[in-house]
């Protein structure tokens, strides 16, 4: 079952999730462990989370490509996720890992231009790199696609 997914989808937390659906916490705890729902408690759950039951009881996270939520992404997260760094559950902490190593990377090699001409192209490359996943990290915190909650 995908509930935790579809929960940090919608940046809620359990307690919020109970509270919202009228089940009590462990109740939720207990389905994100994989333990059998009641047919009441997914109604419950469907109802709170905005989707099927027939949904609610997937057992992997599918895009539809026809939802609002997807036909309204930029291009450029799409092909994010054709690539597949986002796969199904992208994570911000994932995006800051590869933008991290984009700049650090970029500027050994920048350093390395001092000895070759082509550490010096491939530094900028991952420099460039680096400030790509700075913009799409932005753009992931403006369209809420993270299933990670953040404290920034």
């Amino acid at each position: 079952m995908i509930l935790k997914q579809l929960r940090l989808s919608k940046h809620l937390t359990q307690e919020q999730l109970a509270n919202m659906a009228g089940l009590n916490v462990r109740t939720i705890q207990r389905i994100e462990n994989g333990q059998n729902a009641s047919i009441e408690s997914l109604k419950c759950l469907a109802s709170a989370l905005d989707v099927d039951i027939k949904q609610l009881q997937q057992e992997q996270f599918m895009i539809d490509k026809n939802e609002d939520n997807w036909q309204t992404l930029p291009l450029f997260l799409k092909i994010w996720f054709v690539f597949n760094f986002l796969q199904a559950r992208p994570t911000r902490r994932s995006a800051t890992r590869v933008q991290f190593l984009a700049h650090i990377s970029g500027f050994v090699f920048c350093c390395l231009g001092f000895v070759s001409e082509a550490a010096l192209a491939g530094g900028l490359i991952m420099l460039a790199s680096g400030y790509l996943f700075n913009f799409l990290i932005y753009q992931g915190d403006k369209y809420g696609i993270w299933y990670d909650i953040h404290t920034d």
